[in-house]
Parts: structure tokens; C-alpha cells; sequence
């Protein structure tokens, strides 16, 4: 089961009583309070953890709580403190207050710790209260209590290149091709439901992560369809995919626009994102249809076909990419980086595809 939100009451743990007690010793006389502090109460953190993938661990209002601290014991001993309590979350879990929506922190690199809320301190032992006029205390202090906070999880996935695209666009068999990923891929709409990761490989040591959310309809941004609960999920990513079906009864116009739009309606800073379109189901459609609806496509975006390029896109369907993806060097993010027509299923362009977005991604590390 896949849950991106939770909600959880968490509390730190209650501070031990002090301890009143006195020496009692033979030929010891007036031995006096020797009554031990009380254990501190347990804190609560959270843990990032790679290995941690969704928040389904959590159930529903569930309340975390902290060992208590100990109670103080005779002999000057202090209570044991209460063990801390470590919450483990996946990287790219938000950690947000439930009153007040305000985001208190990210949790983002494998085997980063924040210590969340701080336990109760224990109460002192009688031994604290002698004085030259009291010299029998009987009392101790409690303990302090933990505090309680109503906290949301919050997962939005952590990856460099988001595909984007209506349903059954091939946005699967894409990432399954490419990646690690093993989405479930069927010929019917909305198979995906859940949001998916991969890494895709270039070469022996480069390799970057990419994301498949569930298809986008007109007003995903609204609650309509699956969006809007997954379109947070591309919220992370600096590059996004737009994949646009050569093969749909939508026009092609019709698709770019309204994907972009939902985009942009969602998160204003997400709209602003570098992109690139992959036109698929390349292969379903006859080489001169291909040439028509390329070129029409280009000419839409107020784009040319390239002659030639270093990333070896097959030359006998039309395409277009920038010079270069380093703004520094020309690259104009409000155009596209690439618009290339692909085919996962033939495996056409689907290699200068990867290290097309690779360029970006490199850039964009740097």
C-alpha cells in the first residue's frame, strides 16, 4: 500500500520523580536526605532513511510516545533516562504542524536526524532541599511532563526528471524501459496509481532518478482525476518530461497546453521548471504522418527541425534540441530543451533520449 499523507499526535516522555529518602546506616548518625534525581523523559526524533519508501508504517491517528525517565532512587542514585523514540521516514517526507500548516522541516539526505521535541526533566531528589534550617526534607520534585505535538507527514518523492503526460501515454513503459522501475502497464487509462521511481543509468557511474505520477486530466489541479494527489510528488523535481501521444485521439495542441496549464495552475514555481517533450507511440504511426505531425508540432512551439546533433536522434523523423542545456552557454528555459519523437516499445530515440536529459540534469547539479 502506497500513503504519501499521515497524520500523527507525537509526545516526548514524562521526566522521573525525585526521590526522598535518608541515610540509614548504623553508627552513621543524622546520615541526612540522600534522595536521587529522576531520569530525564525520552525525546523524539526523526530518522531519513533510504530504505523507507512510503508512510503505510503509520496507521491511522497514530500517537508516538517516548519512554518516561525513571524515578530517583536512595543513595544519591538518579532514575535512568527514557530511551529516545526515533520516527523513520522515507527521504522527501515534510514534517508539518497540523494547527498551523507551517512546514517545521524537510527530511531529505539517508541517515539525517532532527531531533523533534525534548523530554521532561526529572524532578530532584530530597538531597537538593537541605538547608541549614531544613535539614530533614521530605519532599522531592516530580518530574516535568513530555510535550505533545499533532503533527502531518507529508511524502513528496525526491527526483531529478518528473514525466508528465495524460493517462496511458506511455509514461510507463517509458521508465520501465529506461530504469529500474517496474510499473504495472496495461492498454487502459489510469493504470498507473500510484507514484513510481527509477534510476536510469548512463554509463558505469552516472545515473540519475526519474519519477512516473499517475496521468494528468484537465483540472487536475482541482482534485479531478488522480493529479492532484500525486502532481506534489513531481513538486521536487527541477526537470519535467512533458510526454505527448503522436498516437491519441486529442489533438496535439490540445495535449501540450492543457498539461502545461495544470502544471502551472498547481505550483507556480513548477511551471517555471525546464522541460522537455517526448512525442511517443512513435511506432504505431506511418513515417509520413510522423513527418506532418512533427513538423505541425514544431511549428506550433515556433520551433525548426535540427539538421544534426551529438546525441544521435534518429535522423529520419523530425526533432529539435537546443545547443546546449547551460543557460550560460544559450539555453532558453522557456523553450524546450528537446522535443524528439520516441518510441519505448521500438526503442527509437530512447538512448539520446536518456542523455539528453542526463545534459540537463548534470547542469542543473552543478
Amino acid at each position: 500500500m502506497f500513503t504519501d499523507s499521515v497524520e500523527l499526535t507525537v509526545s516526548s516522555g514524562k521526566g522521573g520523580q525525585g526521590c526522598v529518602s535518608f541515610r540509614r546506616e548504623k553508627f552513621v548518625v543524622n546520615g541526612g536526605p540522600n534522595g536521587g534525581d529522576g531520569g530525564k523523559g525520552g525525546d523524539i526524533w526523526f530518522k531519513c532513511d533510504n530504505n523507507t519508501h512510503t508512510l503505510s508504517h503509520f496507521q491511522k491517528k497514530m500517537h508516538i510516545k517516548a519512554d518516561g525517565g525513571a524515578p530517583g532512587e536512595s543513595s544519591n542514585m538518579a532514575g535512568k533516562s527514557g530511551l529516545k523514540k526515533v520516527v523513520i521516514v522515507p527521504p522527501g517526507t515534510q514534517v508539518i504542524d497540523a494547527e498551523t500548516d507551517e512546514v517545521l522541516f524537510d527530511m531529505l539526505i539517508d541517515g539525517e536526524e532532527v531531533k523533534f521535541i525534548e523530554g521532561g526533566k526529572g524532578g530532584l531528589g530530597n538531597v537538593h532541599f537541605k538547608s541549614s534550617t531544613n535539614q530533614r526534607p521530605t519532599y522531592a520534585q516530580p518530574g516535568q511532563k513530555g510535550q505533545t505535538r499533532k503533527i502531518k507527514l507529508d511524502l513528496k518523492l525526491i527526483a531529478d526528471v518528473g514525466l508528465v503526460g495524460f493517462p496511458n501515454v506511455g509514461k510507463s513503459t517509458l521508465i520501465s524501459t529506461v530504469s529500474n522501475a517496474r510499473p504495472e502497464i496495461a492498454n487502459y487509462e489510469f493504470t498507473t496509481l500510484t507514484p513510481k521511481l527509477g534510476q536510469v543509468n548512463i554509463g558505469d557511474f552516472e545515473s540519475f532518478i526519474m519519477a512516473d505520477i499517475p496521468g494528468i486530466i484537465g483540472g487536475a489541479h482541482e482534485g479531478k482525476g488522480l493529479g492532484i494527489e500525486f502532481l506534489r510528488h513531481i513538486e521536487r523535481t527541477k526537470i519535467l518530461l512533458f510526454m505527448v501521444d503522436l498516437a491519441s485521439y486529442r489533438d496535439l495542441k490540445e495535449q501540450i497546453e492543457t498539461l502545461k496549464n495544470e502544471v502551472a495552475s498547481f505550483s507556480e514555481k513548477l511551471g517555471e521548471s525546464k522541460y522537455a517533450i517526448a512525442l511517443t507511440r512513435a511506432d504505431v504511426v506511418p513515417a509520413e504522418e510522423i513527418d506532418v505531425l512533427v513538423n505541425g508540432f514544431l511549428e506550433l512551439l515556433g520551433l525548426q527541425a535540427t539538421q544534426d546533433s551529438k546525441l544521435d536522434f534518429d535522423a529520419s523523423m523530425p526533432y529539435f534540441i537546443q545547443d546546449n542545456a547551460d543557460a550560460t552557454l544559450g539555453f532558453d528555459k522557456t523553450l524546450p530543451y528537446f522535443v524528439a519523437p520516441i518510441s519505448s516499445a521500438a526503442n527509437k530515440n530512447i538512448e539520446p533520449l536518456k542523455h539528453a536529459l542526463f545534459n540537463l540534469v548534470q547542469v542543473d547539479r552543478k
